[in-house]
């Protein structure tokens, strides 16, 4: 596709090169906060349905950048689309969150699993990247993503959420090896999904890691950040997501930024139990940094929010390589104008460190 893009600033921004202010979009923009995603959600009549129908993903997808100036767009998919293709039974039950019908807990369920077919089992995904991108005309950047092998893993053995995913842990210490064909498969996984992801139109790749903060320094080498690490090697070996930026955003795991900044990656996500100025300092212009308002400041009055983005812009400072966006994804309370709120106040105070 050569759709010219009207705002790059997003994509400046990974490469750390200067913007005229600085970039903003929002994790999980496109979600419950918004009527207008109800709505849609409720057509659909389930989640998985809106998910896996290419055309309302679409309409999700845009609805935020229709409300806001943001400067990039999100695929609206799930995190779970890899294990669901792998035959696991992925459904949502109501206030529940994911369950799976079919965990994996022994070498016969972990040997039984391969890498999905892009094009077949994971094709309304690919679809809906690719009427995403001509739908967007070329208004601003669009982001695919997955989860990382080990988050995956996480809801793949626990069969459902979990505050400390202890089966897989204990996997990890009783049969390492049984858990390394398990994240290795799941690292061929993702790389694939990505990559097909950037052949449908994506222009920028995000790995979110959403549990690799339950692991200890040692264990986070091994279980996590090698196996983000090797599908960061697949996609800059591969033809259509070598020149593409690749964010990873591991949450609760800010004190390994130096070293997940040594995979080649283009930027980290970071969230707001860092400083971003300590942040900066760790990862030594090595790479861009993503973050980091914590997501609970949207739900105090708009001063306060204008307030508190300052001091996150303020805290990286006047240097190229920032977009700002929240710690972790927005949560389904927040009143969406005070989205707006956060986004003007980014482009304006942005403006004024550009010309401080």
């Amino acid at each position: 596709m050569t759709d010219a893009l009207k705002n790059d600033r997003f994509l400046r921004a990974l490469r750390r090169e200067p913007t005229d202010t600085t970039p903003i979009w929002v994790m999980r923009q496109a979600g419950r906060y918004l009527p207008e995603y109800r709505a849609t959600r409720a057509r659909a009549g389930s989640f998985m349905a809106l998910a896996q129908n290419p055309e309302l993903a679409c309409e999700v997808t845009l609805q935020p950048l229709e409300r806001f100036e943001l400067d990039a767009a999100i695929l609206f998919s799930d995190i779970l689309t890899i294990p669901d293709a792998m035959g696991l039974g992925l459904s949502f039950a109501t206030g529940e969150g994911p369950q799976f019908a079919h965990p994996v807990r022994s070498k016969a369920d972990i040997d039984k699993l391969g890498v999905p077919d892009m094009a077949s089992e994971l094709r309304y995904v690919m679809d809906a990247v690719s009427l995403i991108r001509r739908e967007l005309h070329g208004r601003v950047p669009l982001i695919g993503f997955s989860g990382s092998p080990w988050t995956l893993a996480c809801y793949m053995v626990e069969g459902e959420g979990s505050r400390d995913f202890a089966r897989l842990k204990g996997m990890c210490w009783n049969e390492p090896q049984l858990a390394h064909k398990l994240l290795d498969t799941l690292a061929q996984s993702v790389a694939a999904y990505l990559s097909a992801q950037a052949a449908a139109g994506a222009q920028a790749l995000m790995i979110f890691d959403t549990w690799g903060g339950l692991l200890g320094p040692a264990p986070f080498r091994e279980f996590s950040l090698r196996y983000m690490a090797q599908v960061v090697d697949a996609l800059k070996a591969d033809a259509s997501a070598r020149d593409l930026p690749i964010i990873l955003f591991s949450k609760g795991a800010g004190h390994h930024l130096s070293t997940m900044a040594d995979t080649g990656c283009t930027a980290l996500g970071v969230d707001w139990t860092i400083d971003l100025a300590d942040a900066r300092q760790a990862v030594a212009s090595k790479v861009a940094l993503q973050g980091n308002l914590d997501p609970s400041v949207l739900r105090s009055n708009p001063e306060t929010i204008r307030r508190e983005a300052r001091a996150v812009l303020d805290s990286y400072g006047n240097h190229p390589g920032h977009v700002f966006n929240l710690g972790h994804g927005i949560t389904p309370e927040v009143d969406p104008e005070h989205v707006k709120v956060l986004v003007d106040e980014v482009h304006a105070y942005g403006k004024v460190l550009r010309n401080a």
